[in-house]
Protein backbone atom coordinates (compact mmCIF):
# COMPACT_ATOMS: atom_id res chain seq x y z
CA UNK A 1 0.00 0.00 0.00
CA UNK A 2 0.75 3.63 -0.67
CA UNK A 3 1.03 4.81 2.51
CA UNK A 4 1.88 8.98 1.40
CA UNK A 5 -0.48 8.60 -1.29
CA UNK A 6 -3.30 7.30 0.90
CA UNK A 7 -2.55 10.34 4.03
CA UNK A 8 -2.16 13.24 1.47
CA UNK A 9 -5.66 13.33 1.20
CA UNK A 10 -6.09 14.25 4.54
CA UNK A 11 -3.62 17.11 3.93
CA UNK A 12 -5.92 19.97 4.19
CA UNK A 13 -7.89 18.57 7.66
CA UNK A 14 -4.74 19.36 10.60
CA UNK A 15 -5.71 16.20 11.61
CA UNK A 16 -3.05 14.27 13.83
CA UNK A 17 -1.45 11.13 12.98
CA UNK A 18 -0.27 8.79 15.59
CA UNK A 19 3.01 7.70 15.65
CA UNK A 20 4.97 5.52 17.60
CA UNK A 21 7.97 7.53 18.50
CA UNK A 22 8.60 11.14 17.95
CA UNK A 23 11.37 11.86 14.91
CA UNK A 24 14.75 11.99 16.79
CA UNK A 25 16.06 15.54 16.66
CA UNK A 26 19.09 16.72 18.69
CA UNK A 27 19.47 19.47 20.54
CA UNK A 28 21.43 21.81 17.75
CA UNK A 29 18.55 20.89 15.28
CA UNK A 30 15.89 21.11 17.84
CA UNK A 31 17.35 24.99 18.25
CA UNK A 32 17.13 25.77 14.84
CA UNK A 33 13.68 24.60 14.28
CA UNK A 34 12.58 26.20 17.04
CA UNK A 35 14.14 29.95 16.02
CA UNK A 36 12.49 29.05 12.47
CA UNK A 37 9.58 28.73 14.20
CA UNK A 38 9.52 31.57 16.54
CA UNK A 39 10.66 34.01 12.74
CA UNK A 40 8.10 32.31 11.26
CA UNK A 41 5.17 32.94 13.88
CA UNK A 42 6.47 36.65 14.73
CA UNK A 43 6.03 37.34 10.69
CA UNK A 44 2.46 35.54 10.63
CA UNK A 45 2.74 32.53 9.30
CA UNK A 46 1.23 30.60 12.03
CA UNK A 47 0.39 27.48 10.86
CA UNK A 48 4.37 26.93 9.64
CA UNK A 49 5.37 27.23 13.22
CA UNK A 50 2.37 25.34 14.30
CA UNK A 51 3.82 22.14 12.29
CA UNK A 52 7.76 23.15 13.34
CA UNK A 53 6.61 23.24 17.00
CA UNK A 54 4.23 19.82 17.07
CA UNK A 55 7.41 18.17 15.35
CA UNK A 56 9.99 19.65 18.28
CA UNK A 57 7.56 19.77 20.94
CA UNK A 58 8.40 23.06 21.82
CA UNK A 59 5.99 24.01 24.42
CA UNK A 60 6.17 27.51 24.93
CA UNK A 61 5.93 27.65 21.41
CA UNK A 62 2.74 25.28 21.07
CA UNK A 63 1.30 27.82 23.65
CA UNK A 64 1.95 30.89 21.86
CA UNK A 65 -0.48 29.52 18.48
CA UNK A 66 -3.00 27.89 21.38
CA UNK A 67 -2.84 31.31 22.40
CA UNK A 68 -3.58 33.10 19.01
CA UNK A 69 -5.96 30.58 17.81
CA UNK A 70 -7.73 31.47 21.04
CA UNK A 71 -7.72 34.85 20.10
CA UNK A 72 -9.48 34.51 16.67
CA UNK A 73 -12.14 32.37 18.11
CA UNK A 74 -10.54 28.95 17.38
CA UNK A 75 -11.22 27.41 20.53
CA UNK A 76 -10.57 23.60 19.61
CA UNK A 77 -7.49 24.70 18.11
CA UNK A 78 -6.55 26.34 20.75
CA UNK A 79 -7.62 23.33 23.35
CA UNK A 80 -5.24 20.95 21.25
CA UNK A 81 -2.61 23.25 21.05
CA UNK A 82 -2.82 23.50 25.27
CA UNK A 83 -3.41 20.03 25.43
CA UNK A 84 -0.17 18.57 23.48
CA UNK A 85 1.87 21.35 25.34
CA UNK A 86 0.67 20.45 27.85
CA UNK A 87 -0.50 23.56 29.79
CA UNK A 88 -3.46 22.55 32.17
CA UNK A 89 -4.31 26.21 33.47
CA UNK A 90 -4.97 27.82 29.81
CA UNK A 91 -6.98 24.35 28.59
CA UNK A 92 -8.84 23.66 31.65
CA UNK A 93 -11.64 26.57 31.32
CA UNK A 94 -11.93 25.53 27.40
CA UNK A 95 -12.65 22.33 28.68
CA UNK A 96 -14.67 23.40 31.71
CA UNK A 97 -17.15 25.41 28.82
CA UNK A 98 -17.06 22.64 26.25
CA UNK A 99 -18.09 20.16 28.96
CA UNK A 100 -20.95 22.66 30.31
CA UNK A 101 -22.38 22.98 26.36
CA UNK A 102 -22.58 19.22 26.17
CA UNK A 103 -24.56 19.45 29.28
CA UNK A 104 -26.78 21.67 28.23
CA UNK A 105 -27.33 19.46 24.85
CA UNK A 106 -27.79 16.55 26.95
CA UNK A 107 -30.16 18.39 29.07
CA UNK A 108 -32.10 19.81 26.29
CA UNK A 109 -32.40 16.36 24.57
CA UNK A 110 -34.01 14.53 27.54
CA UNK A 111 -36.45 17.45 28.06
CA UNK A 112 -37.70 17.09 24.17
CA UNK A 113 -40.35 14.39 24.49
CA UNK A 114 -41.01 14.57 20.22
CA UNK A 115 -37.91 13.01 19.90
Amino acid sequence: MDYKKFFDRFDDQNGFIKTISPPTIDGVQKAALNRKGNVLFNTGDIEGARRIFLTTGYSDGLVRVGDYYKSKGRDLDALRMYWIAPDHIKSEPIIMRLSAVIKNLIHEEGDNPNE
